[in-house]
């Protein structure tokens, strides 16, 4: 007898993907800035100065008129003393004397004397204040300055864990195929029909 039906099976297909971890490292990026600051020469000079003050002198000279009413004053003080010592003196003589001095025409004598004594003097008298200050020479160089600028970010670990993928590209089946030939009903019907001899 042949065989009617024919059973096939299709398996499962799995796909396996795998990706390995993998610890990954960022390089730091760095950036460089270069400044520069100018330096330069710097001369400074300053020059000699000299200080004259001359106010004694011209006083001495043509006197101004505050220092005129205090030599005038001064003058009158001593007058005033010398005066007065004459005055004195006097009345010293004329507790002492005697009968018959004549005193008082001594006293008239001396009063109508001329002072005859006279120094020299040469003008000015006061000799001018001088003073000065010394010359100063400053110089100053400079060189040129690089300044460099560092600018440096921190490098970052990255880490990817692992994984698996799985995928099923197929799903299992079973085909069942009927590869007989066909079945009429009634039989007689089948145009290859051969009756079948039944014998009692």
């Amino acid at each position: 007898m042949e065989r009617l039906i024919e059973i096939t099976t299709v398996p499962i297909e799995i796909q396996m993907k795998i990706n390995n971890a993998r610890l990954e490292y960022k390089r730091s990026n760095v950036d460089l800035e270069v400044s520069r600051d100018k330096g330069g020469l710097k001369i400074h000079s300053k020059p000699i100065r000299v200080k004259l003050d001359t106010f004694e002198a011209r006083n001495s000279v043509t006197p101004t008129a505050m220092r005129s009413i205090e030599q005038a004053a001064q003058k009158g003080t001593q007058k005033v003393y010398d005066t007065m010592a004459t005055y004195a003196r006097r009345g010293n003589l004329l507790l002492e004397a005697k009968i018959g001095e004549q005193l008082i025409s001594q006293f008239a004598m001396e009063s109508q004397q001329v002072n005859t004594d006279f120094a020299m003097q040469f003008l000015p008298s006061a000799a001018p204040n001088i003073s000065w200050e010394g010359a100063e020479l400053n110089i100053r160089y400079e060189m040129d300055k690089l300044n460099f600028d560092w600018r440096m970010s921190e490098g970052q670990f990255e880490f990817t864990p692992g994984d698996i993928e799985i995928s099923v590209t197929q799903q299992p089946d079973v085909i069942v195929k009927y590869i007989g030939s066909p079945i009429y009903v009634p039989p007689s019907s089948d145009p290859n029909y051969e009756p079948v001899d039944v014998k009692a």
